[in-house]
């Protein structure tokens, strides 16, 4: 059985999504996540055939578990359903390896065609981004200067942990790890992103999109 895991920070949204997936029979949902952290450890734990991710989750924005789960999990395709439908996002998400974008707000039947063309190995975008998002995709180079690139997986973790205003003690428990490695990879990623103080982390965050302003 194809198996997929959800990750919506809105009940009602998994809820819905888990009935329209399921009625077609398509594949079976093995797992919920409400936020981005619990999504990246249930794919590298569970190693679904399908992850459906919103993009703003909290913990770990959405871009930054797609990365994650394309690490952890290479056979794992990803479909974006999101409300944001502006080229960045849009653009981004496929450059990280996602398979499909859906705009929420999207009929039922386009999430079910959607699932059909992404696991016959096919992209598939809602049909207001279709045209501009594949031209966008093929004639704007990847920037390889992105200094996100240079953080480790675990980095980018404690990024946007550090930009939600957790402290070091707080990021150590929710990753697991001591108070002394969360900030060793807060000076890291300090040092690698040339940023000095935790307002500097901050516009940082917001000017990615990682956090909201």
């Amino acid at each position: 059985m194809i198996t997929a895991i959800i990750a919506d920070d809105h009940e009602i949204v998994r809820r819905g999504l888990r009935g329209v997936i399921e009625a077609d029979g398509l594949c079976k949902i093995i797992a919920e996540a409400s936020d981005g952290l619990a999504a990246a450890q249930l794919v590298e734990k569970h190693r679904p055939a399908l992850l459906i991710l919103d993009l703003n989750l909290p913990r770990l924005h959405g871009i930054e578990v797609l990365k994650q789960a394309r690490a952890s999990s290479p056979q794992t395709r990803v479909i974006i359903l999101s409300m944001h439908n502006d080229e960045p996002y849009v653009i981004e998400s496929l450059r990280a390896g996602a398979m499909a974008y859906i705009l929420k707000g999207s009929e039922s039947h386009e999430i079910t065609q959607a699932l059909k063309e992404v696991l016959a190995g096919r992209r598939f975008l809602s049909a207001p981004l279709s045209e501009w998002a594949i031209n966008a995709l093929v004639t704007k180079p990847a920037a390889d200067s992105d200094p996100l690139a240079s953080l480790s997986a675990r980095e980018r973790t404690v990024l946007q942990l550090a930009a939600e205003g957790h402290s070091n003690p707080e990021i150590a428990e929710k990753l697991f790890i001591s108070p002394r490695t969360a900030e060793t990879h807060r000076t890291n990623l300090l040092r690698k992103l040339g940023l000095q103080t935790q307002t500097d982390l901050v516009r940082f965050a917001i000017r990615k999109g990682l956090i909201a302003p």
